[in-house]
This record gives structure tokens, C-alpha cells and sequence, in this order.
């Protein structure tokens, strides 16, 4: 491991440089085993090696045999609420450019806060893995579609953060590791709306968020709402018998 390390100008905190780098590989295989990558086409133009069985492994290996979808009982929901205070709380001091990125902004900071805890957490920080999909959602829309605008958001940040760093500029990761110390730091305070209302306002807006899954593009809530109408009064199909 190199054994330079980065200093931000304004933050006594000191993020090595290869472990930054690390923290992004391992992130973008993260998210690619659960969401974008595994999502048809891409995952075919890109060679992508993993499949189903991969998934369903993973799910078996933490306790969802049998099933994709997020339950309540599957996240520590005060952990989940401090990331989304912790984005609300540093969102408008660290990361007031992103935020004036129409539609998205705000809610990549919220990715963001989850993202700094995969760079930063603890072993025991990752006890409950599901709370992680709130981030990009899911390739098979559990616990909701991939939001591919914010996706694309967040990984620019992540390149620019660790480009920064390569040249001695650790301002960006600081931005984050605050993010990842503020939500530990509220944790204990912090409550929220209930986990089923968190995914249903995430699905409403998916749309918005280019939010796609192996089902196809996310359509607007009033082309949902006239799908949804049509299906309702078509005539029951009929036996052949």
C-alpha cells in the first residue's frame, strides 16, 4: 500500500491515498453485483461475469433465501436515518455545487452518505447489508429502480475525489469521511418515516431519477397511473375450452 497519505487543508483528517483508490474499485463492483451492471444490456456489452446465482448467494449468505425484496426487519433503521440526516446536515456545506444539479443533486448526497460508509464503516457497520440498496436501488426494482442519473452522479464525485487526492488535494474525501462521521454522530438522535413510506417515495419519483431495472425505463407517475387504468378495464381473457 502506498504509504503517502492525503491532508485536507481545512481537516486535520488523513485518508490514504491506495485506499482511496481501493474503497472505489470495491465500490463500483458493489453496486455493479446488485444494480447497473447486471441490468440488460449493459451487462452483456460489458462482459459482465456476474449472474442470478451470484445474487442468490449473496442473499442466503445474510439471511434472504428465497427473496429480493427489502423488508423493514432486513435494516437498522436509525443507521439509515442518520445517513439521510447526516446528507441533509453536510449536504448544503460540503457538497453545495452537487446540489445545484437539477432533480438529483440532493439525493446524491444521500448516496453519498451511504457510500462514505462503505469507504469508512466498520466490520460491525455492515451487519445489516440491505440498508445499502437505499443508495442505487436494485436491478430487479427491490427495493426500488436503479436511479441511474444519481448512479452517474455519484461515481463522478467518487473519480473526482480520488483524482483530487492523487495530485494533494484531499478536500473531496474529507467532504466525505465528514459525511460518514456526522451520521455516526446522530445516530442515536435521529428518527424518521417508516421504511415502507421511504420506498414508496423513492419509487414515485424514480422516474425523475432515470431509474431503470431488468423490467425496463421507469415510467412518469401519470403513465404509470393510465397503464395501470387500461389493465384494469381490459376484458378478462377467455378459455379456450
Amino acid at each position: 500500500m502506498e504509504s503517502g497519505r492525503v491532508r485536507s487543508s481545512t481537516s486535520p483528517i488523513a485518508v490514504p491515498k491506495r485506499a482511496a483508490a481501493v474503497s472505489l474499485t470495491f465500490y463500483n463492483r458493489w453496486v455493479q453485483t446488485g444494480s447497473r451492471a447486471n441490468c440488460l444490456p449493459w451487462s452483456t456489452a460489458r462482459g459482465c461475469r456476474y449472474t442470478n446465482r451470484s445474487n442468490t448467494a449473496l442473499s442466503a449468505a445474510f439471511g434472504h433465501a428465497g427473496r429480493h425484496d427489502v423488508r423493514p426487519s432486513d435494516v437498522l433503521r436509525p443507521r439509515l436515518y442518520a445517513s439521510l440526516a447526516a446528507a441533509a446536515d453536510r449536504g448544503a456545506a460540503d457538497f453545495a455545487e452537487l446540489l445545484f444539479v437539477p432533480g438529483v443533486g440532493a439525493r446524491t448526497v444521500r448516496a453519498l452518505a451511504m457510500v462514505a460508509e462503505v469507504m469508512h464503516g466498520a466490520p460491525y457497520r455492515f451487519t445489516d447489508p440491505a440498508r445499502f440498496s437505499f443508495a442505487h436501488g436494485g436491478k430487479d426494482r427491490h427495493p426500488f429502480p436503479v436511479p441511474l442519473r444519481v448512479y452517474d452522479q455519484t461515481i463522478r464525485v467518487l473519480k473526482s475525489a480520488v483524482q483530487s487526492a492523487k495530485l494533494g488535494r484531499g478536500e473531496e474525501l474529507a467532504a466525505l469521511k465528514r459525511l460518514d462521521d456526522q451520521a455516526r454522530l446522530v445516530e442515536r438522535h435521529t428518527s424518521g418515516p417508516p421504511v415502507e413510506e421511504l420506498i414508496a417515495q423513492e419509487r414515485r419519483l424514480s422516474h425523475s431519477y432515470g431509474g431503470r431495472s431488468v423490467f425496463g425505463w421507469e415510467l412518469p407517475l401519470k403513465d404509470c397511473a393510465d397503464a395501470n387504468d387500461a389493465m384494469a378495464t381490459q376484458a378478462p381473457p377467455r378459455s379456450s375450452k
